[in-house]
């Protein structure tokens, strides 16, 4: 059928070429799976934000109310 002496090269080539692919895409998904998803990575995100702003406010409170408290610290 196939008298061209490459074909045993090129076959031989494409299956190590093919299973490193799909180890990759396999340890890939396994690290999505395993990190934070992209709506828990954003609620975190704003969470943090929130937090800032809090501790912003609250330090400028804390500059009207007690002006020497950072050398105090």
């Amino acid at each position: 059928m196939f008298n061209s002496p490459f074909i045993i090269p090129v076959v031989a080539l494409m299956i190590p070429i093919v299973a490193i692919v799909m180890k990759h895409l396999t340890q890939m998904r396994a690290m999505r799976v395993g990190g934070l998803s992209d709506g828990a990575a954003a609620e975190l995100s704003g969470r943090a934000a929130r937090l800032e702003d809090r501790v912003l406010q609250l330090e400028k409170i804390l500059d009207a109310e007690a002006p020497g408290w950072r050398s105090r610290a």
